[in-house]
């Protein structure tokens, strides 16, 4: 075998390897979770134990393998540790992650089909419809999300209503007219849990399609509190 045989075998190993790295990174349920997220935003390590609902050392663990695969980064403020993304392009990936698995699975296509497609009666708003909607002033949009994920960023002009305080909140809300609500992504109960509610209650109400994360890849406007 000649050196520069050597040379590309020595290459080809070490990078499939690296691309195996990132592999490993996200062959986790829990990091996945974590990811997704951190494609709402910036959290400290201690928020992301509270809602995914595991410890600090476990979530600590996971977010380590999710740094040294390059895929989180995070800082230090005060006594706290705060992390991101490393970038859209991680957002990115792993919106095309959950395509990719849906169009392959036939067992996930099932599980969404009992959560969420079942429900979608609901009729989804697309983008460019809720993008003109919002322009025109003929919609009312709520982000039922936790409001640390409205500041860190949301459709412009729309209103902070997490899920769990909706039914306080119905009075902030206009009884004529259209409301869309939007939550984390498309396979995220929030926003569906939402327009039941609101329908329920007599409101002209619909969701939109999939999350914030999407919107703001299809480069559409997302205004921040941060």
């Amino acid at each position: 075998m000649s050196n520069k045989t050597k040379s590309r075998a020595a290459y080809k190993v070490r990078l499939y390897g690296q691309f195996a790295k990132v592999g490993r990174a996200v062959a986790n349920s829990r990091r996945l979770e974590i990811l997704d997220l951190l494609s709402q935003g910036e959290r400290t390590v201690e928020d992301i134990a509270k809602e995914i609902g595991t410890t600090v050392s476990n979530v600590s663990q996971h977010l380590q393998i999710l740094r040294e695969s390059g895929l989180v980064t995070s800082r230090k403020e005060g006594l706290f540790v705060h992390c991101q993304l490393s970038g859209n392009d991680v957002a990115e990936f792993w919106q095309a992650m959950q395509r990719l698995s849906v169009g392959v699975s036939s067992d996930l296509r099932e599980l969404i089909a009992m959560f969420v497609d079942n429900r979608d009666d609901l009729e989804p708003v697309p983008h460019a419809e809720l993008l003109k909607r919002v322009r025109a002033g003929r919609v009312t949009v709520i982000d039922v999300r936790p409001s640390r994920e409205f500041d860190a960023g949301h459709i412009p002009q729309a209103l902070s209503i997490p899920l769990a305080e909706l039914e306080n909140r119905i009075k902030d809300l206009p009884r004529t007219g259209e409301i869309v609500a939007y939550c984390r992504g498309p396979y995220c109960l929030l926003s569906i849990e939402a327009v039941e509610k609101l329908r329920a209650l007599g409101f002209r109400a619909r969701r939109m399609v999939d999350g914030l994360p999407e919107w703001r890849a299809a480069r559409h406007p997302v205004v921040s509190k941060e």
